[in-house]
């Protein structure tokens, strides 16, 4: 949900030029914008990630809106993200994003992150199989284990998908404060490439333990639940930003929430999730410009106490 409201004008100009976004490059409406900051996957230094993706667990199942699922798409590949987050429990997620990779010929140009529900031992390549038919994809970037509670997780199994071509990259995924523990011993023991993980300006939690354990274990971070579970928008509705927002190049309020979170290295990409393009591009322009550093980072915690 975007915090910044675009005219009704500006949305349809914008709307218009995502066609454009296939082969000829990106549209002209992005074009004089600063270029979408990257950061480099831990475990393989030489590929970046665009820092801001977009999740799809609330807003892309079924068919109902379907145009505007794709205009979603479309807007992130132009405005220079790639990483689309999904899971077989998010409703027709995987099959709505496959279809619309498939029309729009950009599936070259996303970065396609899912995940195992039942991982059981030995059967982990014939549920990963499902993900690929329903995807339409011959080969996945990342396969994460959803949802992981066991600290004695091992993911041998899981990484040998790799070998066989399943996908690029491994992962393990939690939205469960009570899953941490688990988490931080899995990411010590095992390493793996990549962690999904609920973070927010008002959902800080992680930072104490979890991030840092990532950080030595050279593990990716992908930022679930980055514009919080609701509460935030509610605190900020009808208030303006502060005037030091555009201290780090910040115009609305999904942005300074985004860009709180980028201003931690130890972030590799936030997924918030959309069906909107406008908000798509809103939050795309957190991963452009100027980023707040740690002291700021403390300033707007502090502001946002402010507001009750």
């Amino acid at each position: 949900m975007s915090g910044h409201r675009l005219s009704r004008r500006s949305v349809l100009a914008l709307l218009a030029s995502l066609g454009a976004c296939g082969a000829a490059g990106r549209p002209a409406w992005s074009q004089n914008a600063s270029p979408m900051l990257a950061r480099p996957i831990p475990h393989n230094p030489a590929e970046t990630l665009p820092v801001v993706g977009v999740g799809t667990a609330a807003n892309f199942s079924g068919d109902p809106g379907r145009a505007g699922l794709m205009a979603v798409i479309k807007a992130l590949v132009a405005g220079g993200g790639s990483v689309i987050d999904t899971a077989p429990s998010y409703g027709e997620a995987e099959s709505v994003i496959g279809d619309i990779l498939t029309q729009t010929g950009l599936g070259r140009r996303v970065f396609i992150a899912t995940k195992l529900e039942d991982y059981q031992p030995g059967r982990l390549a014939p549920e990963a199989r499902a993900p690929l038919q329903r995807l339409r994809t011959a080969k996945l970037d990342l396969l994460q284990l959803h949802n992981v509670h066991d600290p004695g997780q091992r993911l041998a199994e899981l990484n040998s998908l790799k070998d066989l071509g399943i996908c690029r990259y491994t992962g393990i995924t939690t939205t469960y404060r009570s899953a941490y523990g688990a988490v931080e011993s899995i990411l010590k023991r095992e390493q793996p490439d990549f962690l999904e993980i609920d973070y927010a300006i008002d959902n800080r939690d992680v930072e104490a333990r979890i991030l840092p354990a990532a950080r030595d274990a050279g593990t990716a971070v992908l930022v679930a639940l980055p514009l919080g579970r609701g509460g935030l928008f509610r605190k900020v509705r009808g208030k303006p930003l502060p005037d030091f927002a555009s201290e780090f190049d910040c115009k609305s309020w999904s942005q300074f929430f985004l860009k709180f979170l980028l201003g931690n290295p130890a972030v590799t990409a936030v997924i918030p999730g959309t069906d909107k393009a406008e908000h798509m591009i809103d939050n795309l322009a957190a991963g452009q410009g100027r980023l707040p550093d740690a002291a700021m980072r403390t300033r707007m915690v502090r502001y946002l106490e402010t507001l009750g």
